[in-house]
């Protein structure tokens, strides 16, 4: 476990940023990196022990931000209108090169990036490893569907790769030590993407999938926190890419499955193919098993805990 250490969390206050911020705040100096618009959001990460820092990485000034840091966790992320791919990729990975320009003495810099950079595989049980096709198409049917399924931001794999990008040649030119983690869906706290399905099924809406199944390999935010450090000591000059994922493999309808049984009702759910979207995203974690061991939280677990975070906030 990281101790002592001076780190820089940026995206603080997002769905993932949060609890990893929080648990690094423990035993090392966190600071945490936003716009900060809302004040509560600014004395929510004071009280959890981070220095906030208003910064605006869609700007060129970084002055704000020390420049001695010896970890940074580059998590900040602007999504654009599903069209703006240009806005999207340029603002992204300019944020990314910056960062790691200024700190660029820091031991290990983490930029997350995501699983949706992989080209589709027509058979939905394929394990994507990190030397899988890259690259996915968009279509005018595809933005229709997508309006009602309400899955994906299909701004977000050209970005995530040029994001990428920038960041492996920051990590050449500057000599600074990288790993990309290519998320798969994170769970485990209400602000998590996967509790729109609880919140869905709890007000007996329709669930709309774009196949069935669509099996994945979800990561909980504590199993996270944990491979923090593994992560980081697998960092590397010109940047180790690793899928971040979990062990299991889970459908998404097992999200509005689980939350009907837990909640007595009956799941609504149905399906509305998405042209040029894979029916599975399952992660091959080989590579991620090697570098930090396997994850703690059990899928049922963990999301049972979000659950009940969810519904009691209801």
């Amino acid at each position: 476990m990281l101790r002592g250490e001076k780190i820089l969390v940026t995206g603080v206050g997002g769905a993932v940023a949060t609890p990893l911020a929080r648990f690094l705040a423990v035993g090392n100096e966190v600071w945490g990196a936003a716009r900060f618009g809302d004040p509560a959001r600014r004395a929510a990460v004071e009280a959890a022990g981070i220095r906030p820092v208003s910064v605006d990485l869609a700007a060129d000034d970084l002055s704000a931000l020390p420049d001695d840091f010896s970890y940074v966790l580059h998590l900040a992320w602007i999504r654009c209108a599903p069209g703006d791919f240009e806005m999207a990729a340029r603002i992204n990975s300019r944020a990314a090169g910056r960062v790691i320009q200024h700190c660029r003495a820091a031991k290990g810099v983490l930029v997350t990036s995501s699983t949706g950079v992989y080209s589709p595989h027509p058979d939905p049980w394929r394990r994507y490893a990190e030397d899988h096709y890259l690259g996915r198409a968009c279509t005018d049917q595809f933005l229709a569907a997508n309006a009602i399924v309400r899955l994906y931001n299909p701004t977000s794999p050209p970005a995530k790769l040029a994001t990428e990008a920038v960041s492996r040649f920051a990590s050449d030119a500057f000599g600074t030590p990288l790993v990309v983690g290519r998320l798969n869906t994170v769970y485990g706290t209400a602000k998590c993407f996967p509790a729109r399905y609880i919140r869905e099924v709890l007000a007996g809406e329709t669930i709309t999938f774009n196949s069935d199944p669509n099996p994945h390999t979800p990561i909980h935010t504590d199993d996270m926190c944990r491979q923090i450090e593994a992560m980081l000591a697998a960092a590397t000059v010109g940047g180790t890419v690793v899928n971040w994922c979990g062990d299991e493999v889970v459908t998404y309808q097992d999200y509005a499955r689980l939350a009907a049984e837990w909640a007595g009702v009956q799941a609504r759910l149905d399906v509305l193919p998405l042209p040029g979207y894979p029916s599975g995203n399952i992660s091959d974690n080989t590579r991620r098993l090697a570098i930090t061991g396997p994850c703690e939280v059990s899928f049922r677990e963990g999301y049972r805990r979000m659950y009940d975070e969810v519904t009691a906030a209801a």
